[in-house]
């Protein structure tokens, strides 16, 4: 598989009556446009060939319903009044686009030297990030907005998966529901994991659906985790970071770790 199979194959899955879909050769990227809004979708190829080469036709399967969910939220109609339990923190790099196609910004906040927060309306299968159309349109105060989210990402679950790795032990939280990441943000739960560790406490978010929380107890345990959150991220859906970060005095601190092993 190519760039130019993989477009073919996007091309015939995805365009309709409705939609309008573009090529840029020289970014290859692949742009998909709902007729209706005029709001649209933009693909690299380049990564997605990357994971067809180990994950095959499901890793098109994603990119089709990534696409297809993506346009059906853009086309739906945000209320945030009476749907507060609809409204989360997600977690983006700090690279990620700070307003909307049409120039709208978005409403975010700072957390970390390598991520940002970000708010979302939950729609189901998909969520459509919050701007300052929504709220003027809605008449609410950002602060509002911050205090339910971060209140609802404190009810997600919280339940971990546990892996040994030389000595070292390894949490992961992967519940797919969108907001695996936004669970950095649940102080508490840190805190609690904090007392299940003997060593270092690391934690990682390569991307929106995966929270990794290391006990690192040997030297051995950071290029486990430097490899690990380099694999999420490269294999991720909508990528954060692949750096780490130390926990320490409830801060995150990033750190890059120099693997040597593999």
């Amino acid at each position: 598989m190519d760039s130019k199979k993989m477009r073919r194959e996007l091309e015939s899955r995805l365009d309709n009556e409705d939609r309008v879909v573009t090529y840029d050769r020289d970014k290859d990227q692949l742009r998909i446009e709902s007729k209706r809004t005029g709001k649209g979708i933009t693909v690299a190829l380049a990564g997605i060939v990357a994971n067809w080469h180990d994950e095959k036709d499901k890793a098109i399967d994603e990119v089709v319903y990534y696409v297809e969910e993506g346009l059906r939220a853009m086309e739906e109609t945000v209320q945030l009044t009476d749907h507060e339990k609809k409204i989360f923190p997600v977690i983006r790099s700090t690279s990620f686009p700070k307003e909307a196609e049409e120039g709208v910004p978005f409403l975010t906040d700072d957390h970390t030297a390598e991520t940002k927060i970000y708010y979302a309306y939950d729609m189901g299968k998909t969520y459509r990030l919050i701007d300052s159309r929504i709220m003027q349109k809605e008449g609410w105060d950002p602060s509002r907005i911050k205090e339910i989210a971060l209140f609802n990402a404190r009810s997600l679950s919280t339940s971990v998966k546990e892996d040994q790795v030389a000595g070292n032990i390894f949490y992961f939280l992967n519940t797919n529901d969108g907001y695996d990441a936004s669970r950095i943000l649940n102080k508490g739960f840190l805190i609690d994991m904090e007392k299940r560790i003997t060593g270092t406490m690391v934690v990682a978010v390569p991307h929106q659906d995966v929270l990794i929380i290391a006990d690192i107890r040997n030297d051995r345990g950071y290029d486990v985790m430097a490899q690990m959150a380099m694999s999420f991220f490269a294999s991720g859906r909508v990528p954060i970071t692949a750096l780490s970060f130390l926990y320490e005095n409830g801060e995150l601190e990033p750190i890059f770790i120099l693997g040597k092993n593999k």
